[in-house]
């Protein structure tokens, strides 16, 4: 009998630690994979999942390994956002309940919040702290976006260059802006404006014996002085027009507001000086008080008498602003990528968006992308004030842009970045953003406004407007909004750009609209349509009527006060019982005339006891349309019967006086 071999145990070849995380424990002891010695089991070597449990088997509970848990926990509670995040993804980010992160934000003191509040970076930093999470933002600044596309190789300020002045006429309305800008460059646009008022703002580059200047004119009516604030914004200098025989209006000191606003230098040009009665005394002593005191006063404002008909005190009036050019030492780079401003923009149905810009540093070329407000694209072609094709324009230089992808807004900034990915990416965040700024409630739906006039209880005028220019949209806008009291509210639904149509006219429907179009007609089958629904399109090329129109229409929609207008009194004599007929008064009329067809009231001892209408007024036999004062006559009321002697008739008719807004 052969006695078996003592065996020696083998050392162990792996490194495994039974602590580890992947260790499995069984009731032998660690279970890796591997057979004795520490050798792989007879088909387990080389296999997927390899010391692992099988898929669906449960395997014994993890012991946790020596690792650093609290380095890793520090590195989970940090949620990197981009400038906002709505609270609903913020408390998913630290998998809380979004009720428990909203009621968190409510008792922090923050009101009329939910979960699907946008909240900024700074806000859902204080929020994620109190649960302990760290808030990052990782976004990229616009600024940094666009420093970054229109870098500039070598110094910044290297190929300077003096460049012309931006002068914008500003003054009251029919004060000769126009007509000066026109004896300025010899050319003639008032003649064409509607009305003989500028309705958009013109650009314009003028040589003059001391050199070009680029002259921006800017309409003068009230309307438009969200389109004045623009110019002052852009202009190096202003001349405030003022006529000698006019004085001082409202225009006049709000355009001086806006020059002063912008800290832009002022030249202060008399208009009209040979005009009868034309005092320019007068307007001198009015602009001091507001702020612009004359260099013969002892001031820093230059004053300069003109005549735009007659061209008188032109040549002095460039000469003082080609002075103050000089002494602003306006220069650019005109090796630099274009940067500037959208004067105006409208959308052409031959050629599309096109945008007004004034270049104001850099020089703009034909095929540089150009990123606008939210508009970006490549420049097709570059057109000058004149409608000449021009390859390039540089600092202080007006044209006409077409390539743009949509029409942007006057007054958004131009910028000629290096790729068009990166124009897109900027102009795509500005428009989130744009569109984060309106409320939620207020972003216009069909369904949304078949609910606001079910449940509306004020008066409402609905309006959507259209216009050929985006300037002229917004003066409309500003101008109708203004009218809203606290009797009629008026609702812009819809405010664009471009012909009406028939999506114009269906919004109509939906929402009770009337359209307003400014400078354009409808388009395709959008007046069929507006017909066969019975939608009114008020169509204008003057924004006085436009807005006159509009209050007429909202003094329609007032309740007319009714008012009551006494026509004669008589006085119950006697009582007669007339058979087939019933009770008839005999009456003498003691005041006024007494109608048949009149509303009439009973009266007695002070107090009205009937009223109604009367069913007949006799005089002797005869049936009576009126009787006088002073003559009798019998009259019975119509319905009633419970007539007395000393009773008073009284006559009266009711009157609608149609409320007035102002």
């Amino acid at each position: 009998m052969t006695q078996p071999r003592p065996t020696t145990p083998q050392p162990r070849r792996t490194t495994f630690d039974p602590r580890a995380p992947s260790a499995q424990t069984g009731p032998r002891g660690p279970t890796t994979g591997f057979g004795p010695g520490g050798r792989p089991r007879p088909g387990q070597a080389g296999r997927p999942g390899f010391g692992r449990p099988r898929p669906g088997q449960a395997g014994p509970p993890r012991k946790p390994g020596p690792v650093a848990t609290q380095e890793m926990a520090s590195h989970k509670k940090v949620i990197k956002i981009e400038e906002q995040v709505t609270l609903q993804q913020l408390a998913a980010k630290m998998s809380l309940k979004a009720t428990d992160v909203l009621m968190k934000l409510l008792s922090m003191g923050m009101t009329g919040v939910h979960i699907n509040s946008t909240l900024d970076a700074d806000t859902a930093k204080i929020l994620a702290s109190e649960f302990g999470w760290t808030v990052e933002d990782v976004a990229v600044s616009e600024e940094q976006s666009l420093t970054a596309a229109t870098e500039v190789v070598g110094k910044s300020d290297e190929g300077n260059e003096p460049r012309p002045a931006i002068v914008t006429v500003m003054g009251h309305v029919d004060h000769g802006k126009t007509s000066l800008l026109d004896r300025i460059r010899k050319a003639s646009v008032a003649e064409g404006e509607a009305g003989g008022i500028t309705q958009h703002i013109g650009a314009y580059r003028v040589e003059t014996p001391r050199g070009t200047l680029a002259f921006l004119d800017t309409p003068g009516h009230e309307a438009f002085t969200a389109m004045r604030a623009r110019g002052a914004s852009v202009t190096d200098i202003v001349i405030l027009v003022v006529a000698a025989d006019d004085g001082v209006m409202p225009q006049t000191r709000e355009a001086i507001s806006h020059a002063q606003a912008a800290k832009v230098p002022i030249v202060v040009a008399v208009n009209k000086i040979d005009k009868p009665g034309a005092d320019a005394e007068k307007i001198m002593r009015d602009l001091s008080s507001l702020g612009l005191q004359p260099e013969e006063w002892g001031g820093d404002t230059q004053f300069v008498h003109v005549s735009a008909k007659m061209g008188q005190g032109i040549d002095r009036l460039l000469e003082s602003v080609q002075l103050v050019a000089e002494i602003q030492e306006l220069r650019a780079n005109p090796k630099k990528r274009a940067s500037g401003t959208v004067i105006e923009a409208l959308l052409d149905r031959g050629r599309g968006p096109v945008a007004r810009i004034m270049v104001q540093d850099g020089t703009l070329r034909t095929g540089d992308v150009l990123l606008a407000g939210s508009a970006w694209g490549k420049v097709r072609a570059l057109t000058d004030e004149m409608g000449r094709s021009v390859a390039e324009a540089g600092p202080s230089t007006p044209v006409e842009v077409l390539g743009l992808n949509e029409v942007p807004s006057a007054g958004d900034p131009v910028h000629s970045v290096k790729d068009g990915k990166t124009a897109e990416e900027i102009a795509e965040t500005r428009r989130k953003k744009a569109k984060t700024l309106i409320p939620q409630d207020s972003r216009v739906s069909l369904e949304a406004l078949t609910k606001n006039l079910q449940e509306a209880d004020q008066l409402e005028l609905k309006l959507i407007i259209k216009g050929d220019v985006q300037g002229s949209v917004e003066a409309v806008v500003h101008a109708v909004s203004k009218l809203s009291n606290e009797k009629v509210k008026v609702t812009i639904v819809s405010a664009g750009v471009g012909a009406i149509t028939e999506g114009d006219v269906n919004l109509a429907v939906a929402s009770k609209a009337i359209i307003v179009g400014f400078n354009v007609r409808s388009a395709g089958k959008a007046s069929q349509l507006a017909e066969s629904e019975g939608i009114e399109i008020r169509l204008y090329n003057i924004i006085y009527n436009a807005v006159d129109d509009i209050k007429s229409a909202m003094e329609g929609l007032l309740p007319a006060t009714k008012v009551e207008k006494q026509l004669g009194r008589a006085e119950v004599r006697q009582v007669f019982k007339i058979t087939k007929v019933g009770i008839v008064a005999g009456c003498m009329v003691i005041q006024g005339t007494m109608k048949r067809t009149a509303e009439a009231r009973l009266v007695r001892d002070g107090a009205v006891i009937w009223s109604g209408r009367l069913s007949g007024l006799r005089r002797f036999k005869e049936d009576a349309k009126e009787v006088e004062q002073g003559f009798e006559c019998g009259i019975s009321l119509d319905g009633y019967h419970d007539v007395k002697e000393r009773d008073i008739v009284e006559c009266f008719d009711i009157e609608e006086i149609k409320t007035k807004l102002f």
